[in-house]
């Protein structure tokens, strides 16, 4: 074990342990936990400030802008109504509705932070008008989007397959391939597991109160926002629908996604939607400093080789064991811990070559274990370091990192029992 990654443990412990006493703020934190690790050696500058310039940082801050400028207009209120009218008044009924869009919308985008940024505004705009906690129901939602990404037979589980049978075929499995729908048949009662976990109980574990403030409610209770004039209005409709349709189609358009987003918050701003000053307000500066030193974490933890060692410890223990449950539970529980901490698509191409590494030493099928290291990988939601759909949320729900792990153990107890026992049953490795 080298220098730099005693080092980098020793301050990834201490980050832990400040986030959770939450005594200083959590972007202090992380960007003390940044010098550290530069301090220490364990990233260069172009991995410390890495996160800065990260893709995924400017989606993230361009699509509050975006969001922001749709909760200023009309149609957010329109179509609330609309659905407290068909749902009769019932706000669960409603909710359900935006937990299924979520759903399945985190299907058709790869990134459940783009889907978490269509729905987060509609879902705050019904929780305002029914006089129901942010706090209480938007933590839920984002894990949605998180959990029940490409599951179902659509553009995010196409890709992926893809990428699969790329894999398989360099690791000696020729002749193989990894279907689409293997996604649905392995992991499709997840879906329902989490909807339901959403819909049921996730309320009762989430704060009953914002934990810290959420600027953008205080500014509307203030009576800070003005009302756009007609023509305004529209165009902030019009702006946010092909904002959404292009990140949708991004692929087919040929655009990366930060662009579309960049280009719909600078549009929001020319016209009048948002003006200047609440647009930078807009921007939750807050979280994307603890996401741009989260990023630096978990590069320092790639960097150092701490990912690598978890892997060729896994590799060591299950060698042998023929068990389907042991290797199922080996592959999806490891990742998913470790991807609290690192960037989800790091782990994954981590874990999926030692999952095949290990399937062809021990003459196993790979399906179902790829199935669950891609889980494991990508489900991340008790930390902010994983996915930037951690941060929006916790700037819209007002949440702190201790009550976002007491709001996501019931449902991080239940995932590992439904995918290691039912993907294993469907796709056994022996």
């Amino acid at each position: 074990m080298s220098t730099q990654m005693i080092l980098c443990m020793v301050i990834f412990a201490c980050t832990l342990v400040s986030y959770m006493m939450n005594k200083i703020p959590m972007w202090l934190t992380a960007l003390l936990s940044l010098c550290a690790l530069f301090i220490a050696g364990c990233v260069d500058a172009n991995g410390a400030l890495a996160g800065f310039a990260n893709t995924n940082t400017i989606l993230m801050a361009t699509m509050f802008v975006v969001a922001a400028g749709f909760r200023r207009t009309s149609m957010v209120d329109k179509m609330c109504n609309g659905i407290l009218r068909m749902t009769k008044g019932s706000f669960k009924m409603a909710y359900l509705g935006y937990l299924i869009l979520a759903a399945i919308l985190t299907n058709f985008i790869a990134s459940p932070m783009v889907v978490y940024a269509i729905v987060s505004p509609l879902l705050v705009a019904l929780c305002d008008k029914t006089e129901n906690s942010r706090s209480m129901y938007m933590f839920p939602i984002m894990v949605v989007c998180v959990a029940c990404s490409g599951i179902l037979p659509l553009p995010t589980a196409i890709q992926t397959a893809g990428q699969f049978t790329g894999f398989m075929e360099s690791y000696g499995f020729s002749g193989m391939t990894f279907e689409p729908i293997y996604f649905l048949m392995g992991a499709w009662p997840v879906l329902f597991v989490v909807i339901g976990w959403a819909l049921l109980l996730a309320p009762k574990f989430t704060p009953k109160q914002p934990l810290i403030a959420i600027e953008a409610r205080e500014q509307k209770t203030s009576g800070t926002q003005s009302s756009l004039s007609p023509m305004v209005d529209k165009i902030g409709i019009a702006i946010f629908f092909m904002t959404i349709f292009a990140l949708i189609f991004s692929a087919q358009i040929g655009q990366p996604t930060w662009l579309i987003a960049l280009l719909g918050s600078l549009l929001m701003v020319l016209f009048g939607v948002v003006d200047q000053k609440n647009a930078l307000r807009d921007i939750p500066w807050d979280m994307l400093m603890l996401y741009v030193g989260a990023l630096a974490l978990g590069t320092a933890l790639t960097n150092t080789g701490a990912g690598e060692m978890i892997g060729n410890a896994l590799a060591a223990a299950v060698g042998g064991t023929h068990n389907n449950y042991v290797l199922g539970a080996l592959f999806f529980i490891i990742p998913f811990i470790v991807t609290q901490f690192m960037l989800n698509r790091a782990v994954s191409a981590v874990f999926v070559p030692i999952c095949l590494l290990t399937c062809s030493s021990l003459g196993a099928n790979p399906i179902g274990l790829m199935i669950l290291v891609q889980a494991g990988s990508l489900t991340a939601f008790l930390t902010p370091m994983a996915t930037p759909a951690v941060p929006m949320c916790m700037a819209d729900g007002g949440y702190t990192l201790p009550s976002l792990v007491k709001s996501g153990a019931l449902i991080s107890l239940f995932l590992p029992i439904v995918y290691i026992f039912y993907t294993m049953t469907v796709f056994p490795a022996f």
